[in-house]
């Protein structure tokens, strides 16, 4: 019997990780954390697995949703092999130890006696246990139940997986995090098209349609057109941005764009972890499955201005393009303090290219937009005006609902696991596909339940 078990301590996109059991095999899919809780509720239901009783544990791609809690897994099934990309090992290291430093910050302002609930010891320690398989490479895992195993480019972000597991002619397949177009840093997902008997995918866009007529061309050149004019009005251009993806994503847009004669060359400013993820992506500069092959972003990208290391934001220019981080605006963040000096002026663009949670000071400034207030900090009591442009930009990672929905028909699965996605998100998918696949079970699994396949 193949059994799985959402891990998913909430019923929303956070701590991602499933359990599959292939008979006497034990596999666990992904390993996040939870960014909106903090201690131990950020961590799966690890819990509810016996310790040292996986035998393998796979990791879909570096985001911490999704590999946050991974060090946390390894302390409990220290035996279980540990499969990931190369480029996932080398950007989940970087982004972990970058998670040991946030949580000893939390440990005290938010007095979080949890934290930090691994070490940078630790995360050293368990990298050199991680195994790499690319795709295309097919691998077994198991003793007395065999499981086949293979990745599958995402899409996602650099390194990002799909994979697929098939036991006594059984094939199950997890889609992790997709997107089936190209983007400026990683071509579109090249995932299998044949049956396939549980599909377990996620839905992260479910409960919001694409504007009609969109392409990423378009919004490409709507975004800048936005910079050109903020330029020319001799302003600064504030761009939130999550040090890894986002980062990289962004920079071979704006690349794309002062060649195509959109935006004109000035210089742009990053620094900290972005630096770091920025360099990771370059050593894998010629991927087969990154666009702009053989570009080193920090070698090749024209005025590139590096914040240097201990500085806490860089100088303000007028006529420039700041993507700083957090992409979110969180507080104690160089975009956060950053946006203090261009809010209050109109000259000035707050351009959003990525997810802003709506609790956070970034989906806060979008909900006011220009014109209303937003409160920055919690320990700014005041709320400050909003007086520059700002803008949203849809270059989500995640692939439109209704693609997903597409190729989750097009693999006549006996089972489609919903993951991945919040409630509305996921009762959209459940919809669209019941009629759409009349003879499978559509499954919107709770936190804790074990669905038998």
């Amino acid at each position: 019997m193949i059994r799985f078990q959402n891990l998913a301590r909430f019923p929303d996109i956070g701590a991602n990780s499933y359990l599959l059991d292939f008979g006497e095999t034990r596999v666990v899919l992904d390993a996040g954390t939870h960014p909106k809780h903090t201690g131990t509720d950020t961590l799966p239901l690890f819990e509810k697995v016996e310790p040292d009783s996986v035998d393998a544990i796979f990791v879909s791609h570096p985001h911490l949703d999704h590999i946050g809690g991974l060090p946390v897994l390894m302390r409990q099934q220290i035996t279980a092999a540990v499969a990931m990309t190369k480029p996932t090992k080398e950007s989940g290291s970087a982004l972990l130890h970058n998670s040991v430093n946030v949580m000893k910050s939390q440990k005290r302002e938010l007095n979080e006696p949890a934290y930090p609930l691994y070490t940078h010891s630790k995360i050293d320690e368990f990298e050199r246990l991680w195994f790499t398989r690319e795709p295309g490479e097919v691998f077994s895992i198991g003793h007395i139940d065999r499981v086949e195993c293979e990745f599958f480019p995402a899409g996602h972000v650099l390194g990002a997986v799909g994979i697929q597991m098939e036991w006594r002619g059984k094939k199950i397949f997890y889609t992790g995090d997709v997107h089936f177009e190209n983007q400026t840093m990683t071509r579109a997902a090249e995932f299998p098209v044949d049956k396939v008997d549980t599909l377990i995918i996620e839905t992260t866009r479910g409960g919001h349609p694409r504007e009609p007529g969109y392409t990423r061309e378009a919004e490409k050149r709507r975004l800048g057109e936005t910079i050109a004019n903020t330029i020319a009005n001799n302003g600064a251009v504030l761009i939130p941005v999550f040090a890894f993806g986002k980062t990289q994503e962004l920079l071979f847009m704006l690349h794309e764009l002062r060649h195509e004669g959109v935006i004109p060359h000035v210089p742009v400013h990053i620094g900290g972890l972005s630096t770091r993820m920025s360099s990771i992506a370059d050593r894998f500069a010629d991927l087969e499955t990154r666009d702009h092959r053989h570009f080193e972003i920090l070698k090749d990208f024209e005025d590139l201005e590096i914040l240097p290391r201990g500085h806490r934001e860089p100088e303000f220019h007028r006529g420039r393009i700041y993507a700083l981080s957090s992409g979110m605006m969180s507080e104690h963040t160089v975009s956060n303090r950053f946006a203090r000096r261009i809010l209050s002026e109109p000259d000035h663009a707050l351009l959003f290219v990525g997810y802003a949670d709506s609790e956070t000071p970034g989906g806060k400034i979008l909900a006011a937009g220009q014109g209303g207030q937003v409160q920055l900090s919690k320990g700014h009591a005041h709320e400050t005006p909003i007086q520059c442009e700002v803008g949203r930009f849809d270059f989500s990672g995640h692939s439109p609902r209704e693609q997903i929905a597409d190729y989750a028909v097009s693999r006549d699965p006996e089972t489609v696991i919903l993951v991945h996605g919040d409630e509305p998100a996921r009762a959209w998918f459940q919809k669209e596909l019941q009629p759409r696949l009349p003879k499978s079970q559509i499954v919107i699994p709770q936190p804790g339940e074990i669905v038998d396949l």
